[in-house]
């Protein structure tokens, strides 16, 4: 998905992007009721657009970001950014598929499988970071696809990233329907399936400054938790329990640090994957800024931080305080699905009442994640439509700077979360967790290899180093090493769907019907790039992109960096010790 684009109604715009007027400019002739009000504002605004309209085609254009409308990050203040930032991408992927992660692979493989592909985001993000302040982008992520690759790969990537988190919202609200099960609660999971909608969409519908909102608050508790899980984590292991007794690695040494050796690992790299879905966004985010100079650097050390802090940190308590072997874990059985691996630690610790706390807590991560699932999505499918690269009646866009057809798409998705309500559930979970996982590993490895082609274009075409507003710290080395990674992800992923892990409980998986389903639970993201890959590319036959024909200058962000080095070394004299130290780590 592209970085989520604000429709706030602060100013309308022509096609070519000027600013015409603010959308409330225009007076009533005479005074209209409430009700009235609210039904006009559903009503279509024509020259209200997500993006500048332009066809992102067969021939590489790309529309000019700078005149698009103002993308979310110039609306919502700098405490909802910094939240949403953090915290924002955090649910169900770390909660509960953590657990699955920790069944197949041991605690070791969990340890193993996150750290690196948390090292594979850094170098990511530090390459989209660099392109994204040249080039910032409104639309979508696949425009550096299509700019420095191929036009055909870059549609393939639009649908990709859309899909993407066009499935996070059922998945999530099926995550909540197996953790509800906790309590064994006599509800019909179809009540609590309905609740979660109402609410997410009601949401989506206030706007802009409903969705900033409610993510900060869902950020801030998902934050506050997760911090106080590691402080628990952390006594619960050297004796602080009911029993006084010291747990250290000997979770590591009995049942073992591993479980069905290489092939375990391989097999959590996807749940990992699906774990840091949306951590890409942090590099779009502070691009948008004014001074991204100043302002990327912060946003990528808070990636560093909350990857050590808020998967590696708490992960490695969890290996050390849960078993992989423990039954209640989501992966053992049909039947005992009911917790994740933070909710067992906390229960076996015996603090009553706590393990309800943070599957609350769990609750909320589901909201939030769907929350931005949806406005994402709908602000990406708006994009498309508007790019041409989408039907035309999803770029529909009202008074209220809603893009109100695609905010109905993707809450239609969300109904494939009453699959809860059936005996498929954990079934559902697995299918739309594999989809979304690889659909990230696709976008990640995208983002790397066309920073590989932008830096050599950039030099064929006479330019230098010194005139990028920011680099990549990790280099072009770093681009290669997170593409090279991605490919890997790709190949094990493979070889899981072909020879999968064996499962603990019940029968091995056995016979032609049963390998193909699997291989499809594993690998089902790759025939659908590929599909969208191979159409696009027989209709419109596009060119693949060669060094010296790309378009290195259309949008173009133009800043005086002179200017902006004088002003920070200002700024840096000023600023006290503490708060240098501060800078230099955060």
């Amino acid at each position: 998905m592209s970085k989520p684009l604000d429709t706030s109604p602060a100013s309308s715009r022509t096609g070519s992007g000027a600013v015409v007027g603010s959308v409330f400019d225009e007076k009533p002739a005479e005074p209209r009721n409430v009700a009235r009000r609210v039904w006009d504002s559903f009503k279509c605004n024509p020259d209200y657009h997500i993006t500048q309209r332009g066809q992102v085609g067969a021939n590489g254009q790309v529309y000019d970001t700078e005149k698009s409308a103002a993308p979310l990050a110039r609306v919502l203040k700098g405490r909802h950014l910094q939240m949403i930032a953090i915290g924002g991408s955090i649910g169900t992927g770390l909660f509960v598929g953590s657990g699955k992660a920790l069944q197949q692979g041991g605690p070791a493989s969990l340890l193993i499988a996150f750290s690196l592909i948390g090292g594979m985001l850094f170098t990511t993000v530090q390459a989209l970071g660099e392109m994204a302040v040249l080039l910032p982008v409104a639309g979508s992520f696949s425009a550096y696809s299509t700019r420095f690759l191929d036009p055909a790969w870059g549609f393939a990537m639009s649908w990709n990233y859309a899909m993407q988190w066009i499935v996070v919202l059922p998945l999530e609200i099926v995550a909540a329907a197996i953790t509800i099960k906790y309590w064994n609660s006599p509800v019909s999971p179809a009540a609590w399936v309905s609740l979660f909608l109402l609410l997410i969409i009601s949401i989506n519908l206030i706007g802009v400054e409903g969705y900033g909102e409610a993510e900060f608050i869902f950020s801030m508790i998902k934050i506050i938790a997760i911090i106080g899980f590691i402080i628990l984590g952390i006594i619960l292991n050297v004796g602080g329990g009911k029993n006084a007794e010291y747990i250290g690695g000997r979770n590591w040494s009995d049942p073992g640090a591993f479980n069905n050796g290489f092939k375990g690992l391989c097999s959590v790299f996807v749940i990992a994957a699906f774990a840091f879905t949306g951590t890409e966004l942090v590099g779009l985010a502070a691009a948008e800024a004014a001074n991204p100079r100043k302002s990327l650097p912060t946003a990528v050390k808070q990636v560093f931080w909350r990857i050590c802090l808020f998967y590696i940190v708490s992960l490695t308590l969890v290996g050390l305080l849960v078993r992989y072997t423990d039954p209640r874990l989501i992966g053992q059985s049909t039947s005992d699905a009911k917790a994740s691996p933070f909710v067992i630690a906390i229960k076996d610790a015996g603090i009553i009442g706590l393990d309800s706390v943070f599957n609350v807590v769990i609750m909320i991560s589901v909201i939030s994640v769907g929350n931005s699932a949806v406005y994402g999505s709908s602000r990406t499918l708006a994009a498309l439509a508007e790019q041409g690269q989408a039907p035309s009646w999803l770029g529909y866009i009202d008074r209220q700077g809603r893009p109100l057809k695609a905010i109905g798409v993707a809450s239609a998705f969300g109904f494939l979360a009453f699959l809860a309500a059936s005996n498929s559930e954990e079934e559902a979970f697995v299918w739309m967790q594999a989809l979304s996982g690889l659909s990230s590993t696709f976008t990640w490895g995208s983002i790397c290899l066309a920073h590989i082609r932008f830096r050599k274009a950039w030099r064929v075409q006479g330019h230098s180093l010194d005139e990028l507003a920011f680099r990549s710290q990790a280099g072009v080395v770093g681009s290669w090493l997170g593409f090279i990674f991605n490919v890997l992800v790709l190949v094990a992923q493979f070889w899981i769907g072909f020879s999968p892990v064996p499962p603990r409980y019940g029968q091995p998986i056995k016979g032609t019907t049963a390998l193909v389903r699997n291989f499809f639970q594993a690998y089902l993201a790759v025939p659908v790039v590929l599909i969208c890959y191979i159409v696009y590319k027989i209709m419109y036959r596009s060119p693949f992109m060669r060094c010296k024909d790309m378009d290195i200058r259309t949008g173009i962000r133009e800043l005086d960096l002179g200017q902006l080095l004088a002003d920070e070394e200002v700024e840096r004299a000023a600023w006290p010790k503490w708060k240098k130290a501060y800078k230099y780590l955060c």
